[in-house]
């Protein structure tokens, strides 16, 4: 890669992007967007000529790293061929994209609605499930992230929903598995497996079963704390949806695509929902694409009555011509098997031993290239490094810890009081290992912060 100094074509797109744009989630006044000059690989950096390790995949979804060659070159070829065309046509790369996912979703999951991304995806598998039912309650976690639309933000547990909640959703939240902060007061993982389910049966009979059209899960709870169920809890929903008629849901925007060491997390614990969300890592995000894997029994709903939903660009050509040489190379070059590898062998035996020399480390948990520190002050009583949604003074040593990272050349995923180890499912061992070191270095003086 090569990389110079242009300082002053830093200033000239720094000053313009002050000037125009608006940047999501943020209070304008008050950031300061780092000026990009370029990516490749597992790596980015500015015009200081500052180079980062992306340990944060970006937003969790350039799982092949960045500028991927075999990526750039078919949206290339699919711009001299075809760039847009309205999704009620046949188009071959975008069947093509829709046979290679259906190949890999499990069970029947076998047609693909394309959208534009995750938040759209979760959007439809609620209008689909509602739809199938007749029902209009959906449940979803209090631990969780589904999108920023209308019903996907409504849908979300995690703060971001409190500003555009309007009340009249639709939407019951209950509580999903967290041993090591149980609602529960489970004493293990199996209690608390079997407790969650208890609360859930509970919350639904409350609600009326009669009225429930849908529950949707992220299989590993992305945003929120990469939080990875216990066994038998996604069979245990399954079961519960069956019996109930209610339609199962797994979001697997954030988890998908290889990010835990499979094509799908779901594949860990040999579950089948009735829809399966997917984005982000599907082509890693080069162009923007989305989608819902629908289920036989689904599908037949509209088999002859219409779906009343659609998008301009659902299965837009650059978008699936970006996807299908995704897949392909993943599939080539062993990228999902490395992901597996790099969980089990590199990140979640060196966070275990970064856990034994740093008293800041309260859990680590994770598979695949998709872990998460949890950050406390206290080991015996788990108090968080910062209070829940905290901001200004309170979120300070989180604050603290990012800017070490970045000043050492680590791009981190920071989220409340947890620190998410996220690079691409392409990392080599060596890149891992490096960051590995960075955070050795930034958790000892995070360590000052607890009792």
């Amino acid at each position: 890669m090569s990389i110079s100094v242009d300082s002053a074509a830093g200033l000239a797109v720094k000053a313009a992007d002050r000037a125009h744009v608006f940047h999501s989630w943020s209070a304008q006044a008050l950031i300061d967007p780092l000026a990009v000059a370029g990516a490749e690989g597992s790596y980015f950096w500015d015009y200081e000529g500052n180079r980062f390790l992306d340990f944060s995949s970006q937003l969790v979804n350039t799982n092949i790293g960045h500028q991927h060659p075999k990526v750039v070159a078919a949206i290339q070829e699919q711009a001299a061929k075809l760039c847009t065309f309205a999704p009620a046509f046949a188009v071959d790369v975008r069947s093509e994209a829709a046979r290679l996912i259906a190949e890999r979703t499990p069970g029947d999951l076998d047609k693909i609605f394309f959208t534009n991304g995750g938040a759209e995806a979760n959007e439809n598998a609620i209008r689909m499930a509602r739809l199938h039912t007749g029902r209009q309650k959906v449940m979803s976690t209090y631990r969780s992230y589904h999108g920023a639309t209308a019903n996907a933000i409504a849908l979300t547990g995690d703060p971001r929903r409190w500003a555009n909640e309007t009340g009249v959703s639709g939407i019951v939240h209950f509580w999903g598995p967290y041993a090591y902060r149980s609602s529960f007061h489970a004493e293990n993982e199996a209690q608390e497996c079997e407790r969650a389910l208890a609360h859930l049966e509970a919350t639904i009979a409350f609600e009326g079963p009669q009225t429930v059209a849908a529950i949707i899960l992220e299989t590993v709870v992305g945003t929120a704390g990469i939080l990875v169920p216990p066994a038998g809890y996604l069979a245990g929903v399954r079961e519960i949806c069956d019996r109930h008629g209610i339609v199962f849901i797994l979001d697997e925007v954030m988890a998908g695509f290889g990010r835990t060491g499979e094509w799908f997390a779901a594949d860990h614990w040999d579950v089948v929902p009735d829809l399966l969300t997917f984005a982000k890592g599907v082509n890693s995000g080069y162009v923007p694409l989305g989608g819902v894997a629908i289920s036989g029994a689904i599908a037949e709903t509209f088999a002859q009555r219409p779906f009343p939903g659609g998008l301009t660009y659902s299965g837009h050509p650059l978008a699936c011509a970006s996807a299908v040489a995704t897949v392909n190379a993943m599939a080539e070059e062993g990228i999902v098997e490395n992901a597996k590898r790099l969980g089990e062998d590199v990140i979640g035996p060196g966070l275990r031993e970064l856990a034994e020399r740093h008293p800041v480390i309260g859990e680590v948990r994770g598979l695949g290239v998709f872990w998460a520190l949890e950050l406390v002050k206290d080991r015996a009583t788990r108090e968080a490094l910062t209070p829940y949604n905290a901001a200004g003074a309170a979120a300070a040593p989180m604050g603290e810890l990012a800017a070490a990272c970045k000043q050492r050349g680590l791009w981190p995923f920071v989220n409340m009081n947890r620190l998410h180890v996220v690079p691409p499912c392409n990392s080599s061992e060596a890149e891992v290992k490096e960051g590995l070191a960075i955070l050795d270095e930034v958790l000892t003086l995070a360590d000052a912060h607890t009792v």
